[in-house]
């Protein structure tokens, strides 16, 4: 349960209606469920504690958050901490799986057997697996609840001179932009910035190809920053000699200086290759430099706070640090909070990454954490007939029949708590529509409001016969989280500790490999194709891309003494530097290691105290 919650707006005078701006919303949209969305905003914020997991590089204000967009809004506004530049690339509503590509590194065994370091691999050679990050996939009704919430949220913490800029595209932008219109105000909406950028059709389109974006830029308050100097472009000069930022006052000096962008911006999709000294990373949704670095140039100042509550892969909180901002990034998924502060680390940014502890032991993000409870849950069954898909699935048993489950959405923070509009809409429309003979239904939830009252609530309401177990999902997702097993040995040799890792095992991890290979076994039995299947050594230190050596604390926040991270092509990543040079399996370290925490391609952490 949140410690408290945080009201989105200062307290406000008795009758003072601070929030009928959501009654215009309702009106022009139409969706469902806005009773609940306002009844939330009026309790407010969920306040979770957060836990310092682990500080980088000096003490900092620079902040890496795990965890979701309002509850780390939630933290900010309860520490005091007001945003003055906010992009945000929240998911687009495309009914699109994302993925992320995880690569087989090199046997480090094997690494004295090559003949030189600086030998260059072919990329195409390296075996890799896909596992998906999350499903963009919601109802337009969901989204927009979603997206309404975060908005305000976001609101409460911008500063009055502040800046926000959204970058959506056609699936869901249109009506995105009329409710920024509600919480920001129209008045303050500066631009509907369009992204352009090339690329391949399909074949046999009867449509123009979609090959653009848009980005809403709204201010809060009647003064704003913007850089028009840190932005100007070459002007062009049209055949007729006209310039279109010249006239008859201008002057050459102010030529010279060039012209301010349009609202239409031409910028290359970043590739895997560098583009001005920065490289992609494998991150499905990361967007390029160059358009990430135009919004923190114009709406922001040295030393300002810039903020993006759906981080990613990190390039707001980079270019930020690049240009002399602080950052603050938030993401839920594992993998972008490690993205990131590698992305950060090789930057030499200092910053400290925060956990909100909401109660959800995730897995390595919300759509793989969905898509791995219903095998923790014994005997479920999915897509069951004659249920709707409410439904999460159903368990049967001999003396009980079919038992219906529902479970919150992981993915949608409006699921999380429990209440009675929730357990209203369970007893009043799902058990009617039940097709199945069901005695009993089991109802998960993450947070709820007030058990008691919603039982009684239950037994006055319920005109069915069927039963409502209420089963709290923290106890399955406390199962969700297992440790690899790490076997190493440790040496001290003049005056360093090596420690060498001998062996590593993940059993997901293996069980992924195999999946991988009996899929790919199958295909090339169907197209005639070979097929290689992914095989690893008796050691398995293939499975690893991270160690780091806490010599400072036997428990609680890490500081990392020193590290290594293993690039996709085997190489070494030392504190940040790239070395010319393979992993050995082992790590050096100055001191006598206290912990030490091994990531693997996948993104999990295991921490061992020595």
């Amino acid at each position: 349960m949140p410690i408290k919650y945080i009201p989105y707006y200062p307290n406000t005078v008795e009758g003072d209606a601070i929030l009928n701006n959501i009654t215009r919303t309702q009106r022009i949209l139409r969706y469902r469920e806005n009773d609940k969305v306002y009844d939330r905003i009026k309790r407010g914020m969920p306040y979770y504690e957060v836990e310092n997991v682990e500080t980088v590089g000096k003490p900092s204000e620079n902040l890496v958050i795990r965890g979701e967009c309002v509850s780390a809004c939630a933290y900010l506004k309860e520490q005091g901490i007001i945003v003055d530049l906010v992009y945000i690339d929240p998911p687009f509503a495309s009914g699109m799986d994302y993925s992320k590509k995880i690569y087989i590194r090199r046997n480090p065994k094997l690494a004295q057997k090559i003949a030189a370091a600086e030998e260059q691999f072919d990329i195409e050679e390296l075996r890799a697996f896909e596992e998906k990050m999350y499903g963009d996939i919601w109802k337009k009704e969901d989204y927009l609840n979603w997206m309404y919430e975060n908005l305000l949220a976001i609101k409460s913490i911008l500063s009055l001179n502040g800046s926000i800029y959204v970058h959506l595209d056609w699936h869901i932008g249109h009506y995105v932009k009329i409710l920024m219109d509600e919480v920001f105000g129209e008045d303050n909406f500066r631009n509907e910035i369009i992204w352009c950028y090339t690329g391949p059709g399909s074949p046999g389109m009867k449509q123009y190809n979609r090959k653009h974006d848009n980005i809403y830029y709204y201010t809060l308050g009647d003064s704003w920053t913007f850089n028009a100097d840190e932005i100007r472009v070459a002007s062009e000069v049209h055949s007729g000699g006209f310039n279109g930022e010249m006239d008859n006052n201008s002057s050459s000096e102010y030529s010279a200086k060039g012209k301010i962008p349009e609202d239409w911006w031409e910028f290359a999709v970043s590739s895997r290759f560098k583009v001005d000294g920065n490289k992609r990373v494998d991150y499905a949704t990361e967007k390029p430099y160059k358009l990430v670095e135009r919004i923190i140039q114009a709406s922001s100042s040295e030393n300002k706070i810039v903020a993006d509550f759906f981080g990613g892969s990190g390039i707001t909180s980079k270019m930020a640090h690049d240009l002399g901002r602080k950052f603050i990034h938030v993401d839920i998924g594992i993998n972008s909070i490690q993205t990131t502060r590698d992305r950060l680390i090789q930057a030499k940014a200092d910053f400290n990454i925060l956990e909100i502890k909401d109660g959800v032991s995730l897995f390595r993000n919300p759509q793989q954490t969905m898509d791995k409870l219903a095998s923790l849950i014994p005997g479920l069954q999915k897509k069951v007939k004659g249920l709707s898909k409410f439904w999460f699935g159903a368990i049967t048993k001999s003396n009980e029949g079919v038992i219906p489950v529902y479970m919150p959405n992981l993915l949608n923070t409006q699921e999380k708590v429990l209440d009675i509009p929730k357990i209203n809409e369970i007893i009043n429309q799902e058990l009617q529509n039940i097709e199945v003979s069901a005695k009993k239904v089991i109802v998960y939830y993450i947070d709820i409001e007030d058990q008691s009252v919603l039982e009684n609530f239950i037994k006055n309401n319920n005109a069915t016969e069927i039963v409502l177990e209420l089963k709290d999902l923290k106890n399955i997702l406390s199962e969700i989280v297992f440790e690899d097993i790490i076997s190493f040995n440790i040496t001290n040799e003049e005056g360093f500790y090596n420690i060498e890792i001998t062996k590593f095992i993940s059993d997901r991890l293996i069980k992924k490999i195999n999946e991988f290979n009996q899929k790919g076994n199958l295909q090339s039995i169907n197209n005639g194709k070979t097929f290689s299947p992914i095989s690893l050594s008796e050691e398995g230190l293939e499975l690893v891309e991270l160690i780091s050596i806490d010599c400072k604390n036997d428990d609680g926040k890490w500081e990392s003494s020193t590290e290594i991270k293993i690039n996709k092509l085997g190489f070494v990543i030392e504190n940040g530097i790239k070395k010319e040079e393979l992993w050995d399996g082992f790590i050096k370290s100055a001191n006598k290691p206290k912990r030490l925490k091994v990531r693997s391609i996948a993104g999990d952490e295991t921490i061992i105290k020595i």
